[in-house]
């Protein structure tokens, strides 16, 4: 089956329930039926083919979250285009490896936003495909898409340093979103807040698509924004709210009396994309009276584990295995290893990509037996529990953003007067980790500079918070860096 005839609930057997709301950052505000959603859709198709995009192309989107995004999707899924989602936080020298790579017809963004893709990259405009649009007819649109035909590249950051595209298929999204509808009770009766970006998998494989399936209400926002979250939680009323931890410590500062209210009101607040630390959970159940539900995912695997809906949901750990969803836990030689033990995650399942775009190499090194390897640590409690502990990799989480310090790395190192560099992430009370660099470079390095040069090419949560002057970076007998042994960094 294809995901359409999943989203067909929703947008021919609900056409005249609303289906959204939108508020920009100005305030302006859209409410449309799933009817309207269908009917934009399909013109958006006729637009696109009209532009002459076929089946199987890919067409990038570089967009902070707004309706014409939910339209390019399903115009997108029904005529068998391959999305890529680029997310806006970066800049030139990572969109431009996306582009080379995934090779789209055009990236799409407004108007204002093409002067921040690199010169090179075919750009449309979407004030311009919005006005061809418009004129285009109604009428559905479709090429027949099976269970393995792909609908994303999502890209996500390797370890030896060029970022990858997931291949994410019909079957991928669909079989994530019937389990997470299921197990966690979503129904046409639900009211859910969307602040989380649309081109992570987070807000796009499982927001958009619990909506989609259970035919509820979503309010999409252009980001979150702290200083209006409680004022949106009162008018709206969800009943649902997806959030990564950074937006759980903000939801701190909401004043007693009036999140106790607000939790008296939701059914559900979920965090993933990062670690919930323990004292942000008991915090957050004390003022607003909810055990968040924390559970654990990937680019390339969507959702993998999640504690209970019903049930005991315990801090620190991410739960149990999502129906469909096996979950071994191995030795490094790829053994089973007893309850107890640590060893690193396998996962195997209809939620698992396909492997990467045009990357056979890294696809059979992310594959085993059919099993993939998910690079994570984690160990599994005698009744089932399963604790996340660390990564094999160095990867470092930042506000549900992933950061691979290789890439910073070489970033550095392609500076005048930087000799060595190597970035950790270190402990942040808001962000949960932040990246410090450290360098061995020349006193003729002015690390203000270096920091400016840093922020202009690359995205915002990448920029290390700090950056430290050493005389070595110490290393093992091979020659591999210690990063445990670098000094340990404090803010000023």
């Amino acid at each position: 089956m294809s995901l359409l005839g999943l989203y067909d609930r929703s947008l021919l057997g609900r056409t005249a329930t609303p289906a959204l709301d939108v508020i920009s950052s100005s305030g302006e505000s859209l409410s449309l039926t799933f009817g309207a959603l269908e009917q934009r859709s399909n013109r958006m198709a006729h637009a696109l083919r009209a532009r002459g995009v076929q089946t199987g192309d890919r067409l990038g989107f570089y967009l902070t979250n707004r309706v014409e995004i939910i339209d390019l999707w399903l115009a997108c899924i029904k005529i068998g285009i391959i999305v890529v989602p680029v997310n806006v936080l970066y800049r030139e020298r990572e969109i431009a490896h996306i582009v080379s790579d995934a090779a789209p017809i055009a990236v799409i963004t407004t108007t204002a936003q093409q002067a921040d893709l690199p010169i090179a990259v075919t750009s449309w405009s979407l004030e311009a495909l919005v006005a061809d649009a418009v004129q285009q007819s109604s009428e559905r649109i479709v090429v027949p898409c099976a269970a393995d035909t792909p609908a994303a590249l999502v890209y996500t950051s390797g370890t030896t340093g060029a970022s990858k595209g997931a291949v994410l298929t019909h079957g991928n999204f669909a079989a994530n979103a019937l389990a997470l509808t299921s197990g966690w009770e979503f129904t046409s009766h639900d009211r859910y807040l969307a602040v989380l970006p649309l081109f992570h998998v987070h807000g796009l494989g499982n927001g958009l698509h619990v909506w989609l399936l259970s035919g509820c209400h979503m309010r999409l926002a252009e980001r979150f924004e702290h200083e209006r979250a409680a004022d949106w939680f009162e008018s709206y009323r969800p009943t649902v709210f997806f959030g990564v931890p950074t937006m759980f410590v903000r939801l701190l500062d909401v004043a007693p009396e009036r999140a106790a209210a607000i939790g008296a009101r939701t059914r559900l607040f979920v965090s993933g994309s990062a670690p919930l630390p323990a004292p942000v959970m008991e915090a957050f159940r004390e003022r607003f009276g909810h055990v968040i539900l924390e559970r654990y995912g990937m680019t390339e695997t969507l959702m993998n584990v999640s504690n209970p809906y019903y049930g005991e949901r315990r801090a620190g750990t991410v739960g149990f295995p999502m129906p469909l969803t096996a979950v071994r836990i191995v030795s490094e030689a790829g053994v089973d290893v007893p309850d107890g033990t640590s060893g690193e995650l396998w996962v195997r399942g209809p939620n698992v990509c396909d492997g990467y775009w045009r990357r056979p190499d890294a696809t059979a090194t992310a594959f085993a037996d059919g099993w993939f390897r998910t690079g994570d640590v984690g160990v599994r409690a005698a009744d089932g529990y399963i604790t996340l502990e660390g990564r094999r990799s160095d990867l470092i989480i930042s506000g549900g953003f992933n950061i691979y310090p290789r890439e910073i790395e070489e970033l550095l190192a392609e500076q005048d007067g930087v000799r060595e560099a190597a970035v950790v992430g270190v402990k942040d009370a808001v962000r949960g980790e932040v990246p410090v660099a450290y360098l061995v470079c020349d006193e003729t390095v002015d690390l203000a500079e270096l920091a400016s040069q840093v922020r202009r090419q690359l995205a915002s949560f990448k920029v290390p918070r700090g950056f430290v002057r050493v005389e070595a970076l110490p290393r093992t007998a091979l020659g591999k860096v210690q990063r445990h042994l670098l000094p340990p960094w404090r803010s000023t």
